[in-house]
């Protein structure tokens, strides 16, 4: 039976605040494969978790993450925005996929670094379009990567040749039979996001998938278990 990895969405959004320290390791304990985590830097270059450019959103204040340095960012949210290192710490031996959400070469660089320095780089891998998987590329050689992909057209050869994804990492919405089939004919797997009922996710493992970031680790864990003949659980390893 095909393998599919459980991604917890930002760690598990539905019971702690979306990329936070909580909200990773509850992701961990509910049985997650690996924990897909958003990446920026701090006005002084400190990588950390937060999806949007601003804390308005998730933390208030109208201050965007580019204006401040880790020092402010501590102090504007009591703490609750994590550094990257602290991100790697807290999820143990599970995998990190870092998203790198309007990522820059330099902070691509001092993202990849900071890992490299970690000694994490065999449980990390990286997703974001095409332009910011190849300055991960080039920032690391042999870094996984998961490219993110939004139309149904798969990618060119010379693309895929030049990021050496091992995932394409498609809106679930997008995927077909054809699709799957030519990603794995490609020599890549396919990840999918984000799917949030169980409806959806037993259509997408069906299609192909083989691995489904989520919101609802509790309804991925089941019908994974479900699958594997062994009741409700955290996934097929």
């Amino acid at each position: 039976m095909r393998t599919v990895t459980a991604v917890g969405h930002r760690g598990d959004p539905y019971r702690f605040r979306e990329n936070t320290l909580a909200s990773l390791r509850s992701a961990v304990e509910r049985g997650a494969d690996a924990v897909e985590i958003d990446v920026r830097p701090t006005r002084d270059c400190v990588p950390v978790l937060l999806h949007d450019d601003s804390l308005k959103r998730l933390w208030g204040p109208e201050r965007r993450l580019a204006d401040l340095t880790a020092k402010d960012l501590r102090e504007l949210t009591a703490g609750g925005v994590p550094t990257l290192r602290e991100a790697m710490q807290a999820v143990g031996d599970r995998r990190l996929m870092i998203d790198l959400p309007d990522a820059t070469e330099a902070s691509v660089r001092t993202a990849v670094g900071v890992v490299r320095e970690c000694g994490a780089g065999e449980r990390v891998y990286y997703c974001a379009g095409p332009t910011t998987v190849l300055a991960v590329r080039a920032a690391d050689p042999g870094a996984e990567i998961a490219m993110t992909w939004k139309t149904s057209a798969p990618p060119r050869r010379t693309l895929i040749d030049a990021v050496r994804p091992r995932w394409l990492n498609l809106r679930f919405g997008l995927l077909t039979p054809e699709l799957a089939d030519r990603v794995h004919r490609d020599g890549m797997l396919v990840s999918v996001w984000t799917a949030d009922t169980r409806r959806t996710m037993r259509r997408l493992i069906g299609l192909g998938a083989d691995s489904v970031t989520t919101n609802r680790l509790d309804v991925l864990g089941g019908l994974l278990g479900a699958r594997a003949g062994r009741g409700p659980g955290p996934g097929i390893r």
